[in-house]
């Protein structure tokens, strides 16, 4: 191509994140209203939530380039599409995903080299949580949960990220499921494989803990006996993006590590 993209709009959280860590935050013109990450990029316009945006303002930015993600939006993507817009939405579900997606990125924008360092260094934090979770005597099944009502599981990459610190991700096989609707998963499922450690990390709203600890069966679970029932932020674990990896990874193995004592 002749030139890379000077202005962009970010629909979504990860890709601002990307472009801050590749050191190309003055492309970003526009942003989802619940981008948390870094803190600098709260001060960038507010153009949309996740399901809804305003469309006049992103198409009056005249950005080169307007990034989503999923089939959430799809919609959001039409529409922008059919108003003129270069609109490119990503619809990874795993790690390997996300590192493609770094990769796919920074080459948009024209930073192959940096791309390449910061997408070893993310390998290099994944390498490091493998072998230090290679050295735990235990490894706790994990229940995640995503949505309160319906119940929804964790998705892919989050599932992974768990798995890669050390945990049994017990729904792993639903979890493989890309669409939300393809991850309920019941109070008697969840019961019948009694985690030894439960992580809510519900999106969009702070989670209700006796909502869980007053479910039908749960005094019977293993982390609500222990006291192993942790709330984890979304805009770090539902990121399809660095998040998990860069911050997920460090909370997840003091998790665990602190888990190990139980067993002392």
């Amino acid at each position: 191509m002749r030139d890379f993209p000077k202005s962009i709009v970010c629909l979504t959280e990860e890709s601002v994140e990307v472009l801050y860590a590749l050191g190309r935050s003055e492309l970003i013109v526009g942003v989802s209203a619940f981008v948390e990450r870094p803190k600098e990029a709260k001060k960038k316009k507010r153009v949309c939530a996740f399901t809804s945006a305003n469309l006049k303002k992103i198409v009056s930015m005249n950005a080169d380039l307007i990034l989503g993600f999923s089939d959430i939006q799809k919609d959001i993507a039409r529409d922008l599409i059919a108003m003129g817009q270069n609109v490119f939405i990503a619809n990874h579900r795993s790690v390997e995903g996300i590192l493609n997606y770094i990769s796919m990125l920074g080459h948009m924008i024209g930073e192959g080299e940096k791309t390449s360092s910061y997408i070893e260094e993310l390998e290099n934090k994944i390498s490091m949580a493998r072998a230090r979770a290679s050295e735990f005597k235990h490894r706790p099944k994990v229940y995640i949960e995503e949505w309160d009502n319906p119940l929804i599981c964790g998705i892919q990459w989050f599932s992974e990220i768990v798995e890669i610190c050390g945990g049994e991700v017990i729904h792993m096989d639903k979890s493989m499921n890309s669409l939300a609707t393809d991850r309920f998963i019941t109070n008697e499922e969840v019961v019948a494989a009694n985690p030894d450690i439960i992580f809510a990390c519900w999106c969009g709203k702070k989670v209700v803990f006796n909502h869980i600890y007053e479910r039908e069966g749960y005094t019977e679970i293993s982390a609500v006996k222990n006291a192993q029932v942790f709330e984890l932020k979304p805009e770090i674990f539902l990121q399809p993006g660095p998040a998990p990896i860069v911050s997920g990874i460090d909370q997840l193995l003091d998790i665990f590590e602190k888990y190990q004592e139980l067993y002392k």
